[in-house]
C-alpha cells in the first residue's frame, strides 16, 4: 500500500534556510534528517552522493530542485523523506536547473509505500502558487501545512483521438526516485488528454529499460541517463524540468504528432 507524503515527511526531517558548501554537503544535511529520524543510517547518505558521482546530476529534476536517493538495502529502516532549504542555493552541475535551492531525500524499502507522496510532491511542485507559498514557509510546522493543504490540478481539456495500448517508460539511475517522479508528471498530462486509459506509464532502471525497449512507444529520461542507454531502438526524449507539465505536454505532441 502506497502512502501519503504527510505520514512520510515529519515536522523534525524539515530543515530549513541551511547552510550548505557544495551539492555534497546539501545531500549530507539531508541525508543527517534521514538519520535523526530512524529512516535510515549514514551509508545511505553516502549511497545518495555515490549515486549523482556515477550517473551525474539526473536527480536535479526541475529547476532549483533535487530528489537524492539511492537504491534501497540494509541501510534503510523504512520509507521516508526529508526536506532542506538551503539558505543559499548551489551548483549539482546540471546545464539547465542548477542552482539548486530544495533537496528532498528519499529513503525507501521497496518501489511501491512511496508512490503516492510522490505523485503528492510533483503536483506541489509544479503550482506556482504553491511553490510560493513553500518559499516562504518560515518554520516546518507552516511548510508542511502546505504540502498537506487541499491541491487544485484542474486543466483545460484535450480531445485527443483513440489510441491502442501504448507504453512509454521513465528512466532513472536507480529506478525508484526520479523514474517516477517523471511518471507522476506524465500521468497528470495524460489524465488532462483524457490519454490514460490508452497510454501506460512505467518507472524503471537503466538496465531494465535496455531490456523492455522494443515494448514500449517512447522512453523520457534525463539528458545524463540518455547517454548512459544511447541507441536502444525508440524514441528517447530528454526531460530537463521533470515537474514542467507543460515541457511534459510537448514531449507528447512531439512523440504523438499532434
Amino acid at each position: 500500500m502506497s502512502t501519503a507524503l504527510a505520514d512520510l515527511l515529519p515536522e523534525e526531517a524539515i530543515l530549513l534556510d541551511s547552510e550548505a558548501s557544495d551539492w555534497q554537503e546539501a545531500i549530507r544535511r539531508a541525508g543527517e534528517l534521514l538519520e535523526q529520524t530512524g529512516v535510515a543510517d549514514e551509508r545511505y547518505t553516502a549511497a545518495m552522493i555515490d549515486s549523482v558521482v556515477e550517473h551525474g546530476p539526473y536527480i536535479v529534476l526541475s529547476p532549483g530542485f533535487a530528489l537524492a536517493h539511492a537504491r534501497p538495502d540494509s541501510s534503510v529502516v523504512r520509507t521516508g523523506l526529508s526536506w532542506v532549504r538551503l539558505a543559499e542555493p548551489v551548483s549539482f552541475g546540471h546545464p539547465e536547473n542548477d542552482p539548486v535551492r530544495l533537496v528532498v531525500a528519499l529513503a525507501a524499502v521497496d518501489d511501491a509505500a512511496h508512490t503516492s507522496a510522490m505523485a503528492e510532491l510533483a503536483g506541489v511542485l509544479a503550482d506556482a502558487h504553491q511553490q510560493a507559498q513553500l518559499e516562504a514557509a518560515r518554520t516546518p510546522e507552516q511548510l508542511r501545512a502546505v504540502l498537506t493543504g487541499e491541491q487544485d490540478h484542474s486543466a483545460s481539456a484535450e480531445q485527443p483521438a483513440a489510441l491502442d495500448q501504448h507504453l512509454i517508460l521513465t528512466v532513472c539511475g536507480n529506478g525508484l526516485g526520479t523514474s517516477l517522479f517523471l511518471k507522476n508528471t506524465l500521468e497528470t498530462v495524460l489524465n488532462t488528454w483524457g490519454w490514460d486509459r490508452h497510454v501506460t506509464v512505467e518507472a524503471t532502471d537503466t538496465i531494465s529499460a535496455r531490456g523492455r525497449a522494443k515494448e514500449c512507444q517512447a522512453i523520457l529520461t534525463s539528458g545524463e541517463i540518455a547517454k548512459t542507454l544511447g541507441d536502444v531502438g525508440v524514441p528517447v526524449r530528454v526531460i530537463t524540468n521533470f515537474t514542467s507539465t507543460t515541457e511534459l505536454d510537448a514531449a507528447l505532441r512531439e512523440l504523438y504528432e499532434i
